[in-house]
Formats: structure tokens, sequence, C-alpha cells
């Protein structure tokens, strides 16, 4: 008998049943609200944008942070900028259970006046703390996608759930930011996903690379999951190749995952790859997907977001967790019978979340 992996993504025809989705189609309610907000849950939802006057943008709606999942509802927004003149923010604001909500038909979230909210096609993102607002539109030019179910399961009795979905795996982004009153009108191309799950991060997932963007013709979404030290460090890759709007590659049979030129980085201490590639093949076509890495957009220790009782608690048990984001190359080469037959390169977005110890 084959033994079952120890991590794995549900795609055999009874968890698409047990799950009440489709395979060939995604529905507006698969990015409303999938969880009640309670202990021992999480849930966020994500945009970002890379935009036309070289600015990069993230909004995340958290309904707690990640880090501490095991606490009852407690609404946190993120929202950076990067600026093509060197200034960076990073801000963090905190609100009140009162002040969240969430539909369950479809994308919906409020955080006071901040909120995301969308069907599929498309989003308008609005976001402000302190100094630093964004008012954004994004329309989908690739559709809905997500890895078989979406849903990772870890251990036997699927009971630990990690989900993901990738609502709008590129778009076109219009709108505008505000740094301290000087207002920007700007387009780019975006990006929104959605995750959830019931069970704390740390205790699943060792580590992550996750990566997306476009170049020339296509777009790409590439992550490769290693799960925790008792799952046997399972590896999760996950790969989505669109080509002018047309989803064309998605098998993580298929997928070869590699990093070179790993350095340790001196803020969290991690091994951080400057080089991840992803290559696919299928047999007759093969694409090579490499980011390269140039700046540092974030890095920060996890437990910098703990704090009282529970940041001494987690430091006696040694946690360790870490969050890196970076900006560099994105190379795309698709190689038929062995011969280059085009390759483009473009700006991307990408990050490492690493909550175990660096093996």
């Amino acid at each position: 008998m084959e033994q079952q992996a120890l991590a794995r993504t549900a795609g055999e025809d009874a968890d698409y049943l047990r799950l009440g989705i489709a395979k060939d189609r995604i529905e507006p309610w698969e990015d409303g609200a999938r969880t009640d907000n309670s202990a021992g849950t999480y849930e966020w939802w994500y945009f970002d944008a890379h935009l036309s006057d070289g600015s990069k943008v993230v909004v995340s709606f958290l309904n707690k942070m990640i880090s501490e999942a095991d606490k009852p509802l407690d609404p946190t927004l993120m929202l950076n900028l990067d600026l093509p003149d060197g200034r960076s923010f990073e801000k963090v604001a905190k609100f009140e259970a009162s002040e969240f909500s969430a539909a369950k038909d479809h994308a919906e979230v409020r955080f006071g006046d901040n909120s995301l909210i969308g069907d599929l096609r498309s989003y308008r993102i609005v976001a402000e703390i302190e100094e630093v607002s964004v008012d954004f539109t994004l329309q989908a030019e690739v559709p809905s996608w997500r890895p078989k179910t979406g849903h990772m399961y870890f251990g036997p009795g699927e009971e630990k759930l990690f989900a993901w979905l990738p609502s709008v795996p590129q778009g076109k982004v219009t709108g505008s930011f505000t740094v301290a009153g000087q207002r920007a009108e700007v387009t780019g191309v975006g990006y929104h996903d959605h995750n959830w799950g019931n069970v704390g991060l740390p205790s699943v997932i060792h580590d992550w690379y996750w990566a997306r963007g476009q170049a020339g013709p296509y777009s790409v979404i590439a992550s490769y999951i290693t799960a925790h030290e008792k799952f046997g460090y399972e590896a999760i890759p996950i790969f989505m190749l669109a080509q002018d709007g047309t989803i064309i590659a998605d098998d993580s049979k298929l997928v070869r995952f590699e990093t070179e030129d790993i350095r340790i980085d001196d803020v969290t201490a991690k091994p951080v790859a400057n080089i991840t590639r992803y290559s696919y093949d299928d047999g007759a076509d093969r694409y090579q997907v490499t980011f390269t890495r140039k700046n540092d957009l974030s890095r920060s220790k996890m437990i910098d977001d703990v704090h009282g009782p529970k940041r001494v608690l987690a430091k006696l048990a040694r946690f360790d967790g870490a969050y890196l984001r970076f900006s560099g190359e994105l190379s795309i080469k698709h190689f038929r019978d062995s011969e280059l037959i085009e390759e483009y390169q473009d700006e991307a977005i990408w990050e490492l979340m690493y909550f175990g110890h660096a093996r």
C-alpha cells in the first residue's frame, strides 16, 4: 500500500465534493470569509502592485497576526509603500473587533474606513495609516486560480489546514496613493490572494518561498512550501503560468525547484537564496522561471509582533520566525526540444516566510 504523504494539496474528486467546490470554476463566495475568527484560526486578504512611477505597494487585511493564530479576532491592517526615490513606509494599524466585518458570499472586508471589496473580476482597495493612503481598482486580466482545491492538509486525519486562493493572479491597477498630502495618480500591474486556516502556521510549516510576476505575455505564480519537521519537511511545490491571460501550466508534479547563491541575512539570521528557480517540464515544452534578488523590501522577526506575556513564552519556546520580502528581476525562458525559443525579463516581488529554525 502506498504511504500517504504527511502533507498534501487536496485534489481528489472526493476532496472537491467534500469541500463543495468545482474543479473548473471558482465562485465569488470562495473569496469571502472562510473562518469564524475564533482562536486557532486565521484569515487574510492580500494585494500588491508594481506601479507606473516605479513604486511598489502591499496591502494586507489580517483578522490577526500570523504569529498569533491562537488569539481571538484582532484585526490588523498592514500597508507598505516603496517609492522610487528610496523612501520606504511600513505601516501597521490595529482595530477593534467591532470595526471588523467580512461578507461570506464575496470579498468585502472592512476595517473601519479601510476596505477590500470585489467579485473575482474587479476589486477596490482603500487603506490609510497615518500619512500614507491608497485607493486602487484592480481589474482581473488572468482568471482566478487555485492549486487543485487550494486546501493543503498536514498530518493524518487531515485536520490541520492551510488554504490559498489566488483570486486575481494578475490584473490592471488604476488609482492613487498619497504620502503626507502629496497625491500621485498611477497605473500598474497587481495581484490579490486570500489565505485561511485552522492551525497556527508555525506548527505546520517550516518555511516557504512565494513569488508572482509578469514578463512579456507571461504571468506566473510560484511557491515552494516546506512542511514542519514533524511532517518530514515534506515539499509542496505550487506553480501557475499563464500566457496572454490563459493558464497553460499548473501541474505541480512537473515542477523542479532550485536555489543558488545562499547567504545568511544579517537581520533575521535566516538563509536567503539570491536566486530561486522553478523549472516546469511537460515533455515537449520546458519553462524556466528565475527570480534574482536585487533589493530587500522588508526584513523582520515575527517575535517583534508578539507582546506581553506571550512574548516571554515565545522566547522561552525559542520561536524564531521571520519574514522577508524582496524585489528584483524575473526571467521567463521557454524551451522546446531543448531549444530556447523565447525569453522575457521584468521586475517582480517575492517573499520568504520562515517559521522554523534554520536547517
